[in-house]
């Protein structure tokens, strides 16, 4: 019983540590830059003049969250280390993208600039290459290398299995990531809605049974840290996630998902994450948010007037 004790007031901690080191990370970030940022404002939907530090800041967090659950992982369940590896370099691969997206600006995108997953691969098709087409490649490329560590590490777990089981669960698992990351950004049209729905899904991720669910309760953890740093920010209209942000949290919180220790999960968070970038293309998210009364109050809430 004791024994018992000891471990789950450990694992706490671990998980406290990831939560506030993200945390401390992406508030650090946003406040250093504050003084030179100027080159990161923007005009929101409001008008407002908004700063991208805050994205900036939510994607050192979401980095610093797979390096930090890497590291408590490692030795403590064996390869379950490379959950953090994956999610670093899922997260940085977001990050570094969706920078580039956000200060190019759409300069290259041509006189008639593609929206959508669908516009940019159209765009592509045709010989013109968008930032947004170097977003899909770079992230897409980061959920890759994260989804082959996920599969290494549940055939270190369960021992050996067939070539082409590993490679359906690599590719599975980078679905989720890139899906993830794709989808808070497109939810991130309105101050706080990124934000709130990574708080939403990653707080049940937090009691994710099992020692097998250790790193999606750590990534969760560092998730949650990061999202709840950037929030009051964000509903305030003195920052914005960005590309550069919601990317990186999108595949932090991705490969939480990934590594859940039940399929059944994972085929949920995959099916789900496409299902909805695939509605985006043919119909509003905003739009259903603001006509489904439960949505829209959540939506609004602790939102500036």
């Amino acid at each position: 019983m004791a024994g018992t004790i000891t471990r789950v007031s450990s694992c706490a901690r671990d998980l406290a540590r990831t939560g506030l080191k993200a945390a401390g990370t992406a508030l650090s970030w946003s406040t250093c830059l504050a003084p030179i940022a100027q080159r990161l404002e923007r005009t929101n939907f409001h008008g407002r003049t908004v700063s991208l530090r805050g994205g900036v800041g939510a994607a050192a967090g979401a980095v610093t969250a797979g390096i930090e659950a890497g590291r408590l992982l490692r030795g403590r369940t064996g390869s379950s280390s490379r959950a953090g590896l994956a999610a670093t370099i899922a997260a940085g691969a977001g990050g570094c993208a969706g920078l580039v997206d956000d200060l190019d600006a759409g300069a290259h995108d041509g006189d008639t600039p593609a929206k959508g997953l669908k516009g940019h691969l159209t765009a592509l098709a045709h010989g013109r290459v968008t930032t947004g087409a170097l977003k899909i490649a770079v992230i897409g490329s980061g959920a890759l290398i994260g989804g082959v560590l996920l599969a290494r590490h549940r055939s270190a777990g369960t021992g050996a299995r067939p070539l082409a089981s590993s490679a359906v669960d690599a590719a599975s698992s980078a679905v989720v990531i890139a899906a993830w990351a794709n989808l808070l950004n497109l939810l991130d049209l309105r101050p706080g809605r990124a934000l709130k729905t990574a708080c939403i899904v990653s707080t049940p991720l937090l009691a994710t049974p099992g020692r097998d669910g250790e790193p999606t309760r750590m990534l969760a953890a560092g998730t949650l840290g990061v999202s709840l740093a950037a929030l009051p920010e964000d509903l305030l209209e003195n920052t914005m996630l960005g590309d550069t942000g919601a990317n990186a949290v999108g595949a932090l919180l991705g490969t939480a998902l990934a590594c859940h220790p039940h399929a059944a999960v994972r085929a949920g968070a995959a099916l789900s994450g496409v299902s909805l970038i695939l509605a985006s293309e043919k119909v509003s998210l905003s739009r259903v948010i603001s006509e489904t009364p439960v949505l829209a109050a959540l939506d609004g809430l602790g939102r500036r007037p």
